[in-house]
């Protein structure tokens, strides 16, 4: 008797995972996948204390712990909890909002290319931002709200400019380098009128950089991370099918228009409060999804294990960029973009090959 289930014929790849079911929910879990996100997870917490140890004055990790869950030495306290811990989780939420950003509009493109940072929503952002920094002299929330604005703006001008009968990639992704320049003209013509106090705010700003992160950063993007993160995942099914082509979808009962509205809305939202928070830190969303779908080996848009990709990629960035020189310390986005571009270098040259560009 063959081994193979009825419900399993001869050639079709078994579906992998577990069925997880009671009276409300009915789901499957992929094994792997959820193997994957521990290891990230607990390679996130391991890298994220060592950041946390590392610096001018050195705390042992013994002593990080210690700190953490109440006790260690009243210097310690403060070097941790006031400097260091804030810095370090707003690194994660900031590379886990890339990332799911990312993956979203890579998903909804059906192109790499297809990333925030390409197609210039990030650069929309950061124009929204430095504008409330330069004319408004704006708090760190009203930064929030013009990164916010900015990525909107940029992201529906990108998608009119881009419609033909649908969406094409290749409109997409020439319109949005075209929109990032404009955007990017914005911001240098913003710098060269501002007063010298806020330029320079917007300068250190515009680097992508994670230093003198507070608790308040940490606020702004967490709290937007957990209401847009959940939305994200509920409808990531709605984004897989999409991926299969926009009939297709629709004759599987996809609401086509309000699934891409949602998805766009949302996608824009995690990149610009990332913006927000930490500058543009470049490429972070362009890497961080075919990285996790590669290690979680799946067609779909691995919205999770992207986020986790994410998180693990930045954390690990800011703390090559802190120790690789020391003293002397870079912002967190030049070592992303010394990391990224060689990827988009191969990734353009591929595409082209293909002729998918």
């Amino acid at each position: 008797m063959s081994p193979q289930s009825p419900s399993q014929p001869i050639g079709h790849p078994r579906i992998r995972g577990v069925v997880v079911r009671n009276r409300f929910v009915s789901t499957r879990l992929d094994t792997r996948a959820v193997a994957i996100c521990c290891g990230l997870a607990v390679a996130i917490l391991a890298i994220g204390c060592w950041s946390i140890s590392v610096g001018d004055f050195p705390i042992p990790l013994g002593d990080v712990f210690a700190t953490l869950f109440g006790g260690g030495s009243d210097d310690a306290e403060f070097i941790i909890r006031t400097l260091r811990l804030p810095r370090a989780i707003t690194a994660v939420l900031v590379g886990a909002s890339f990332g799911m950003s990312g993956a979203i509009f890579q998903s909804l493109a059906r192109n790499p290319l297809g990333s925030p940072d390409i197609i210039g929503f990030n650069s929309g952002a950061a124009a929204g931002a430095v504008f409330v920094i330069i004319v408004l002299g704006g708090s760190s929330l009203l930064v929030s709200v013009g990164a916010i604005l900015g990525g909107v703006v940029s992201a529906a001008i990108v998608y009119a400019l881009a419609w033909q009968d649908g969406l094409r990639v290749y409109r997409l992704v020439l319109v949005g380098i075209g929109i990032g320049f404009s955007a990017a003209a914005i911001v240098d013509y913003l710098l060269t009128r501002g007063e010298i106090y806020d330029v320079q705010r917007a300068a250190v700003w515009l680097t992508g950089s994670l230093n003198a992160r507070t608790w308040e950063n940490v606020r702004t993007v967490g709290i937007g991370l957990a209401v847009l993160g959940p939305v994200a995942v509920v409808v990531q099914r709605w984004l897989d099918r999409l991926e299969l082509g926009d009939d297709v979808a629709a004759g599987i009962g996809v609401p086509v228009a309000r699934a891409k509205l949602i998805l766009v809305l949302n996608g824009v939202g995690l990149a610009a409060l990332a913006v927000a928070s930490a500058g543009p830190i470049a490429f972070v969303a362009f890497i961080a999804a075919p990285i996790a779908r590669r290690l979680v080996n799946t067609p779909g848009a691995a919205l999770v294990p992207a986020a986790l990709v994410g998180a693990l990629i930045t954390v690990a960035a800011d703390l090559l960029a802190r120790r690789l020189f020391a003293p002397i310390e870079f912002p967190v986005g030049i070592a992303t973009g010394v990391l990224g571009t060689p990827y988009l270098l191969w990734l353009l040259t591929r595409q082209t090959r293909t002729g998918a560009l």
